[in-house]
């Protein structure tokens, strides 16, 4: 295993896992060699534990047989049906309207919304469960009433969708594999 060090003007010692052997330990200027070792010792089954995570995830992508162009552009029509019904269903029950909606095969946002009330959603959520597209849906249109995340911004969120830190998970532990099936 490979442990890389970048010092920074940092106050506190922190640890990544990049990929498959490669930690990144980001330390203070002035911490020693020997307390950065001591700190990687210390965090030794967290390391192992994590690099075994990317291992796992690594296998997952590289089973993943990706969908066809016109495989994506058939979803892609189902979205563009089904997410404004999803979208038109939820803004009376948040309290907004909104403007134009865009679907779009995105590396890595699964929803967005503009200043002017535009929303712009994924054409991946389709190959997710209903209840984590309708996590999105409110999602974006509680930025209608916060352009944040803010406590407010969440208070909104879970107004609706009480339980939507189990679609942030789902959406956190399944998304690469969406995001790179959509990719052709």
């Amino acid at each position: 295993m490979d442990v890389r060090v970048i010092r920074s003007r940092r106050k506190t010692v922190a640890l990544q896992v990049l990929g498959l052997n490669d930690v990144v330990v980001r330390a203070p200027m002035r911490m020693s060699n020997r307390e950065i070792e001591e700190f990687v010792q210390q965090n030794m089954d967290w390391i192992q534990k994590n690099l075994k995570k990317v291992a796992e995830n690594q296998k997952e992508e590289e089973e993943i047989v990706p969908m066809t162009e016109a495989e994506v552009r058939e979803l892609a029509e189902r979205a563009t049906q089904l997410i404004p019904e999803r979208v038109k269903h939820f803004a009376p029950l948040v309290g907004v309207t909104y403007g134009r909606i865009t679907i779009r095969n995105q590396k890595s946002r699964w929803g967005s919304c503009s200043a002017k009330g535009n929303l712009n959603f994924n054409v991946g959520l389709l190959l997710a469960p209903p209840e984590v597209l309708d996590y999105v849906v409110v999602h974006e249109l509680c930025h209608r009433k916060e352009m944040n995340h803010s406590p407010k911004f969440w208070a909104e969120v879970s107004k609706l969708i009480p339980d939507y830190k189990l679609h942030e998970k789902w959406l956190k532990d399944n998304g690469r594999a969406i995001i790179k099936k959509i990719r052709f």
